[in-house]
């Protein structure tokens, strides 16, 4: 089977990649920072729907020795590594005269240096995988988890939309690095029912911005899970942003 690393995948978008690709057949490695039992929960849901082994592990990616660790943990387990799913991400809403430089480096640590410095570590391996000639026909891939603000910005988290906006730059650059052995790609998502959206929008907000977007309704993680199944899978696209916001911002 081949095998995946989906970081920040303990809830939310990330959980829902995990289990999507661990439905396609992928072992997949989850990864946490502090919600163990979640991931937990995440791994035993996995194993009682698919036939897919997972392990835990947790890192915090922002660290470059902790995600680097987490790549050499995949390998140990599996003896292989043929998919990289770059979704960590920190995020807090600030305006940018209360948004310290700190906060500022903390949110592009994880959400840029992290994706980085996994993609990185993974490269070698990646490159056995692609020589493998019992690997997907598609090959080894990278998927970033990028975002909609990456292209049209937001006021309250300019850190944030910054990030993203960087993830693109490194999908891009990757793309022509890597190849032609892996394939790396991105998805932007706009909004997403998460429990992190829900702690910061109440019913009022959801009703507001399910009437921006023209299919009528959110998003759910399922929707981005679908784009980066389907950018693992692509042989033929790389170096691509796929959008996954119900038509909110059309390119």
């Amino acid at each position: 089977m081949s095998v995946a690393v989906v970081t920040g995948s303990s809830r939310g978008i990330g959980r829902a990649i995990a289990r999507q690709y661990a439905a396609d057949g992928c072992d997949v490695v989850l990864n946490y920072n502090t919600s163990r039992e979640a991931a937990a929960a995440a791994a035993d849901e996995i194993r009682e729907t698919t036939d897919a082994s997972v392990v835990t592990h947790q890192a915090n990616v922002g660290d470059p020795v902790a995600a680097a660790d987490l790549v050499d943990r995949a390998v140990a387990e599996f003896g292989r590594l043929d998919h990289v799913v770059n979704n960590a991400a920190i995020n807090e809403h600030v305006f940018t005269p209360q948004l310290s430089p700190d906060a500022f480096s903390r949110v592009l640590d994880v959400n840029v240096t992290g994706a980085f410095t996994v993609s990185k570590t993974a490269l070698p391996h990646l490159r056995e995988a692609a020589d493998d000639t019992e690997a997907a026909e598609a090959g080894p891939s990278i998927v970033n988890i990028s975002s909609r603000l990456a292209f049209d910005g937001a006021a309250y988290e300019c850190h944030y939309a910054a990030s993203k906006a960087a993830v693109v730059g490194l999908t891009r650059s990757h793309a022509q690095e890597f190849a032609p052995d892996i394939r790396v790609n991105a998805v932007a998502p706009g909004y997403v029912e998460t429990d992190m959206t829900d702690a910061t929008n109440d019913e009022a907000d959801k009703r507001e911005r399910r009437e921006q977007i023209p299919v009528g309704r959110l998003g759910q993680p399922e929707d981005v899970a679908e784009a980066a199944a389907y950018l693992r899978d692509a042989g033929y696209v790389t170096g691509e942003t796929v959008q996954v916001n119900g038509g909110q911002l059309m390119r």
